[in-house]
């Protein structure tokens, strides 16, 4: 098919035509009939109007080569996204039902999908952001997940974004606004010297202007790389989080920091202790490879007891992962050892990437069940 369509998905069940338009990142989209969904090949992020009128094309061919006509929509919660404001005039322009569907839940969803499982799963979802129902950036999750539904059981330890999106592409801001609620302002311009802004973003977390919070691990990891002073300022999406992994594997395998998270009583997950280490221990200061090291042990420790907690609370086996820090294999493969020597089944990507350009899978899986139980 002229390389339109990147993946043919066999879903557990079949139900109505769904076109799901994915995110805005690594966008694709996917489009269902019968048991099958067909996932284009990866479109890229809609910051371009080329990307965007790729995106147009392609729901257009596929819709004309695999001859379907899509019954209902799916898009993303985001009203800014371009793959929303899409779904939003082809539903409009063909007089179709149109269903919003959350970030997080897409992502696990797709899991879902691609293992052919309907019953009901617990969802770890850790990325950049993505949309959360409470109208605030997401992206360290811990959901429920069974079919069209889904409950979100915890998150992760909210972090300060100095400046909004700003700080998600210059990791010291990150870094910044964790010397703020440590209470150590004062370190701010003398840690990060070479940044010019240094003192506007200390009295911005002063004022609390611009200053929003996020759960999301992707800006946890921005954070520590700020710290850390791997990475100040990005030249591309997720590089700083690379960087740290790449650290990570050059050191080894190391012990996690016993005392480096706490779960609160609301079942949230809090690093900041293990972010103080990283600033203060002897040992990384002498070695940053070792901090990174001490990082993702870390993570992998308290994300596999709080996973395990939900777990058996839930009376749950079954544990999706997904979202793009999912690509970072450090993480993944000590979290699933972590996870894989109890008694639970631990899924992962297979055909698809952990990534967003699974949400338009994840999408039309949670959609297709809704319209079939509804």
């Amino acid at each position: 098919m002229d390389n339109l369509v990147a993946a043919t998905i066999t879903l557990p069940a079949s139900g109505p035509s769904v076109l799901a338009c994915g995110a805005w990142l690594k966008n694709t989209v996917c489009i269902t009939q019968d048991n099958q969904a067909y996932v284009s090949s990866l479109i890229g992020d809609l910051d371009s109007a080329e990307a965007r009128l790729v995106l147009d094309n392609t729901v257009k061919r596929m819709c004309q080569t695999l001859n379907i006509k899509p019954e209902v929509v799916a898009h993303d919660l985001h009203p800014d996204f371009y793959s929303t404001q899409f779904a939003m005039a082809y539903a409009t322009q063909h007089d179709l039902p149109i269903i919003a569907v959350q970030h997080h839940h897409a992502h696990i969803a797709a899991i879902c999908a691609e293992h052919e499982i309907t019953d009901a799963v617990l969802g770890l979802a850790l990325d950049g952001v993505g949309l959360g129902i409470d109208n605030k950036p997401w992206g360290g999750e811990l959901l429920h997940v069974k079919g069209s539904q889904f409950q979100r059981l915890g998150h992760l330890s909210p972090l300060i974004m100095p400046g909004g999106d700003r700080a998600a592409q210059e990791p010291w801001r990150m870094a910044a606004g964790v010397l703020f609620q440590l209470n150590r302002s004062d370190e701010i311009t003398r840690r990060f010297s070479a940044q010019s802004a240094a003192a506007t973003v200390t009295s911005m977390l002063q004022q609390r202007l611009n200053c929003p919070v996020t759960s999301s691990m992707g800006r946890l990891f921005d954070a520590a790389t700020g710290l850390l002073g791997v990475n100040e300022i990005q030249a591309y999406e997720a590089q700083a989080a690379l960087q740290l992994q790449q650290l990570a594997e050059q050191h080894g395998p190391v012990a996690a920091l016993t005392q480096g998270y706490r779960i609160s009583k609301d079942n949230v997950l809090d690093f900041l202790p293990l972010l103080v280490a990283l600033i203060d221990c002897p040992q990384v200061k002498n070695d940053i490879s070792y901090g990174a090291a001490l990082f993702h042990a870390t993570l992998a420790a308290g994300l596999a007891e709080w996973v395990k907690n939900a777990a058996n609370k839930s009376k749950l086996v079954k544990i999706a992962l997904g979202g793009g820090c999912f690509h970072n294999e450090v993480l993944l493969t000590a979290l699933k050892n972590n996870l894989c020597s109890s008694q639970y089944q631990v899924l992962t990507a297979r055909q698809m990437q952990p990534n967003d350009s699974a949400i338009s899978l994840g999408q039309a899986w949670v959609v297709m069940q809704r319209k079939v139980t509804s």
